[in-house]
């Protein structure tokens, strides 16, 4: 359901669309009260503008831009997509190791009446929920508790899903000492020797070895306004540039959005989001990305596991050929 226009958090760039929007609730206010019987014209109007400033903005949004809405506080994440594609989720915690690590959720639910083992970064809808989910940045543990899963998933040869979104590894004293590096190596190691399929749907950011760490899969998916990068532009932009106001250029050059990665051959499909972004119509975002993972997951439909892990290998080792 599309959010109420007052209730909707507005990008730097949307603000003419904003101001349009605004203008339309004031005069259906008025129209609903009856002060303004003659305006349903004038409404009509506004509307048509505002939806085609809409459709204007979002045909040619910037690299930064792009980063912008893949940050959108309101755009779905890894929970709104397992509960809205997996049926009898049953969640599992802990990495048997240390603790439990909520930045990576997972667990084994139905997806389209096949079993499956489902893993997601998840930043948090508002302000407690970010801080239990540190905004999807993840310890070791998180990616510690990912291994423990997908090997559950190839004992029972079961397939699975991801829902990348994440800024990266979190980067903090502690999860340096519990060894973030190898937990990240080991993840990564772990999905390429797997023989059930991996389906990778990058919703929002797909940030370093944080996103890779559960990423490196048989086919990745992106949204059509997501971002993948080995470094979030403004940390390119300090290291090359030692300027951090340089991000819109080195977002730019770093090749980060949807389109740019399928033509170099890093991702497979892109999900196309409605007009404005997924955060504008969460549900149908969610069904179109059930029906991508679909038709993904089919393609591996009666191969064996070896088949499986080679071209999964296949697929890493000729990217940039």
């Amino acid at each position: 359901m599309n959010a109420p226009t007052a209730l909707r958090t507005y990008l730097d760039f949307e603000k003419p669309i904003l101001e349009l929007e605004n203008k339309v609730a004031e005069l259906k206010a008025l129209h609903v009260e009856g002060k303004g019987p003659q305006i349903a014209d004038e409404i009509a109007k506004l509307e048509q503008k505002a939806k085609a400033a809409l459709v204007d903005t979002y045909a040619r949004l910037t690299p930064w831009q792009k980063t912008l809405v893949a940050r959108h506080p309101e755009r779905p994440h890894a929970l709104d997509f397992v509960n809205g594609l997996i049926e009898e989720f049953t969640p599992l915690a802990g990495d048997r190791y240390f603790a439990e690590d909520e930045a990576i959720v997972g667990g084994i639910g139905k997806f389209r009446n096949r079993s499956v083992v489902v893993l997601g970064h998840e930043k948090g809808s508002d302000t407690e929920q970010r801080i239990k989910h540190n905004f999807g940045m993840a310890r070791p543990e998180g990616y510690r508790k990912a291994v423990r899963l997908m090997e559950l998933a190839d004992r029972f040869s079961l397939p699975i899903i991801t829902f990348v979104d994440t800024p990266g590894a979190y980067p903090g004293i502690g999860a340096e000492e519990r060894g973030q590096a190898e937990a990240i190596a080991r993840s990564t190691e772990c999905c390429l020797r797997l023989g059930v399929p991996i389906v990778t749907v990058i919703v929002g950011e797909g940030g370093s070895g944080g996103a890779i760490a559960i990423a490196t899969a048989n086919r990745i998916l992106m949204l059509e306004h997501a971002i993948y990068s080995v470094i979030s532009p403004e940390g390119a932009a300090s290291i090359i540039w030692r300027d951090s106001n340089k991000k819109e250029e080195a977002a730019t050059n770093m090749k980060i959005t949807a389109q740019d990665l399928d033509q170099l051959g890093v991702i497979d499909a892109i999900v196309k989001e409605p007009t404005g972004g997924a955060h504008r119509d969460r549900e149908s975002v969610i069904i179109s990305t059930g029906n991508a993972i679909a038709r993904m997951l089919s393609e591996f439909d009666g191969k064996s596991a070896d088949d499986i892990r080679a071209q999964r290998h296949e697929r890493f080792l000729s990217i940039g050929r």
